[in-house]
């Protein structure tokens, strides 16, 4: 019986589930409609990291034979995996404080990259960031790793008896700081700036720029900030003054909001929402609570020690920016409060873990002095910071890893162990704003070279990056009397 041969195909295949891996994207994005516009060709540049992930991964994530798992082992993987959806949550706090105190014709926008950033951040960090930061070899001994794509998850027997942490585990956790200083970087350039060029930049940023600088830090006793002995318990400068920097090059890069300086004056503009943002404030109050007790990587008796520093540098932060925007203006702002809050959760975030409970207040409260005056300095110097990031994660960064040289039980200046901590602690200041405004002014420009600016156009931003950036608003159903 002859069997009959297949009728040849002129083009390739024509059904999608009948293409090969190869075939199957140029046939895919022949179907697609709209490929000319600039938006599209954008969000296509992320494209190739999910296709290079189905084509190249195979990595088998089955554990190995494992003994009976052990109380510590249990303990210190669930503890770091409820610390890791703290701070994953936090991503809601950063979304609701940027909305509320931003003007509702952009709240969809700012909704949008607060959401897809943090998604986009995983899977950067996953495909490439986190064996640039974390387990893998030196290719410039303590300042440089690399480690090829994707991390190993395999559960070994040894993690097990010695109660560690599974790579699954240290991975979400590390994804979520990761993913929280390209949050940063949202408020600063809030209400102008492209969606798409966004998204590109925060990928850079995550699976690139961030791990280098924070390899520096935490690997310990091999990046060469950690030999020096720079202490960064949680991230002050390696999350939030890193994020921080980067999103002021873009700031300054993109100009002030239209309408931000007249005649050289700062105009405030208010937000349209301050319950939102009052609410946002409290959960990245409570994600603080995996941010920085997570960081001590197990279920240990200096956990609640460091809830409770963490809560009074909160405490005290509040309470300074309170009374001084009463003192500065006539009567308590409550924008200040929420930034003062921020701002001593910040403040204490290095040294959570060395500081005394006396000494976290009074660091948490000189934060809360320094966000106000922060906040009016960047508006002098004519850099349009809508939400006050800048100051909360960048100002207030710098003095957290500063205070830990002066505040620091065991080897503080304030404390009789001399100048030398902080005069390293002033190194990592350095180090890293110089990498993080250096990195991210040539990240910033090439985007910008190659899409055509950064910036919407004047009549997007009159009308609102809602309309022109997603095609609908945040409150369809109310008339907005003013911008």
């Amino acid at each position: 019986m002859s069997i009959p041969l297949p009728a040849p195909r002129r083009s390739g295949p024509r059904r999608l589930q009948d293409a090969s891996l190869l075939e199957a994207p140029p046939l895919l994005l022949g179907r697609l409609r709209g490929l000319s516009s600039q938006s599209n060709l954008t969000w296509l540049a992320c494209v190739p990291i999910a296709l290079a992930g189905l084509g190249v991964f195979n990595l088998s994530a089955h554990a190995a034979e494992l003994p009976e798992l052990t109380p510590a082992f249990l303990a210190n993987n669930m503890f770091l995996l409820i610390c890791a959806a703290l701070v994953i949550f936090m991503n809601a706090g950063f979304a609701m404080v940027e909305a509320g105190m931003c003007r509702q014709k952009n709240a969809v926008n700012i909704l949008a990259k607060n959401l897809i950033v943090f998604a986009l951040a995983v899977t950067a960090y996953w495909f490439i960031g986190y064996k640039i930061m974390y387990n893998a070899d030196w290719v410039i001994p303590g300042w440089f790793k690399f480690g090829g794509l994707f991390f190993d998850p395999t559960v070994t027997p040894e993690m097990v008896t010695e109660g560690k942490l599974v790579p699954s585990v240290d991975f979400l956790f590390q994804a979520a700081f990761a993913g929280t200083a390209a949050t940063i970087v949202s408020g600063l350039v809030a209400e102008r700036i492209k969606f798409g060029e966004f998204v590109i930049f925060s990928l850079v940023l995550v699976g690139v720029l961030y791990p280098i600088s924070g390899s520096w830090q935490w690997n310990v006793g091999e990046g060469w900030l950690n030999k020096l002995g720079f202490i960064d318990f949680a991230g002050s400068t390696v999350v939030h003054s890193f994020g921080a920097w980067a999103g002021l090059i873009g700031a300054m890069l993109l100009g002030p909001r239209i309408g931000k300086f007249t005649n050289g004056k700062p105009q405030a503009i208010p937000g349209h929402n301050l319950a939102i943002a009052t609410l946002g404030c409290l959960i990245l109050w409570l994600g603080w609570y995996g941010f920085n007790p997570g960081s001590w990587l197990s279920m240990a008796p200096e956990v609640p020690y460091i809830a409770v520093t963490t809560t009074l540098g909160a405490a005290g932060g509040g309470i300074s920016a309170t009374l001084l925007s009463q003192f500065t203006g006539g009567k308590p702002d409550l924008t200040m409060t929420i930034n003062g809050i921020l701002a001593g959760l910040v403040g204490v975030t290095a040294g959570c873990d060395g500081f005394s409970m006396p000494a976290a207040w009074v660091v948490g409260f000189i934060a809360g002095v320094l966000v106000v005056f922060s906040v009016a300095l960047v508006d002098k110097l004519k850099i349009d910071d809508p939400v006050g990031a800048f100051s909360v994660h960048g100002t207030c960064g710098i003095w957290a890893t500063l205070a830990v040289g002066l505040f620091n039980t065991d080897k503080g200046l304030l404390t009789g162990h001399g100048f030398n901590q902080l005069g390293v602690q002033i190194v990592g200041v350095l180090a890293f704003a110089i990498f993080a405004i250096v990195s991210s002014w040539i990240v910033w420009s090439i985007i910008g070279a190659i899409f055509g600016g950064i910036r919407v156009t004047e009549k997007e931003e009159v009308e609102g990056l809602d309309i022109g950036e997603h095609g609908m608003e945040a409150y369809p159903d109310f008339v907005s009397t003013s911008n």
